[in-house]
């Protein structure tokens, strides 16, 4: 069967997305989707995500990490849908959408910066010397120097499978101050098991660390590998940030079709 698909990129996160909305592609097995991911034998990709119809939203989006298996939330993967929403004729001033942890708003500027609405964020846990949080997926936050020679594979590969998160997994960022408002994350994620050039709720995390304004309004700089993102967000007390939007760029690399055994 020939599935056709789209490639979208955001800061180098990069994902196979495809037009469900008439529910062609539910049939798609973990296999088949970690098959069409894989960089060698397939399209390539951090994921592949799934627009569907959903009543009383634009669209719905169905997030599965490279490994085939459903994910949460993406930040990067929501921004470049809603590019992918606008490419399709969806056409808003402000797009509300449904994603797994819940009702997300974007806006497409006139510079084409995507910006996307992150869930609130009522909890931070110290563990050790570092940071535990959740910005629609679960983030663990490492602040460290000369983060540019890191062997980040490696030690976030311990991190994820140690002991305390081997079972369910976690995110490992770790993170530069540059300035009070700049950083510099590099991302080891879950489900991809390895590096990825940006993961959007990764830097959401990690800019939420960062803050430099005890209360109210921050905006930090992230540079990521694949490019650089903003992070806009209210800080209201320790541990609890709202308003808080994913910003940058994306745009689509390709499309083609990908012949998948049913």
């Amino acid at each position: 069967m020939q599935i056709q698909f789209y490639k979208y990129q955001g800061t180098g996160n990069d994902f196979v997305i495809i037009d469900n909305r008439n529910n062609e592609y539910n049939f798609l097995s973990a296999e088949q989707i970690r098959r069409i991911c894989d960089r060698r034998f397939g399209v390539g990709a951090d994921g592949l995500m799934l627009l569907n119809e959903k009543t009383g939203y634009d669209f719905e989006m169905k997030y599965y990490n490279a490994d085939g298996k459903e994910s949460s939330m993406c930040g990067n993967g929501g921004r470049c849908m809603t590019l992918f929403a606008y490419h399709l004729g969806i056409h808003r001033d402000k797009y509300k959408f449904l994603a797994v942890d819940g009702e997300h708003e974007a806006e497409i500027d006139t510079d084409g910066i995507i910006s996307l609405k992150m869930k609130d964020v009522k909890t931070l846990k110290k563990f050790h010397s570092d940071f535990i949080l959740d910005t629609g997926s679960p983030h663990y936050v490492k602040l460290v120097s000369g983060i540019t020679d890191m062997d980040v594979y490696k030690k976030g590969h311990e991190l994820r499978y140690s002991k305390d998160f081997e079972e369910e997994g976690i995110n490992v960022n770790f993170v530069e101050q540059v300035d009070d408002d700049k950083i510099i994350v590099r991302t080891y994620e879950r489900g991809v098991e390895d590096e990825t050039y940006s993961c959007g709720t990764g830097v959401v995390a990690s800019a939420l660390i960062c803050f430099h304004n005890e209360n109210g309004f921050n905006e930090v700089g992230v540079k990521t590998l694949g490019g650089n993102l903003s992070i806009e967000f209210n800080r209201v007390e320790e541990g609890v940030y709202n308003d808080i939007w994913l910003c940058g760029p994306a745009e689509k690399v390709f499309e083609g079709s990908f012949e998948i055994k049913e």
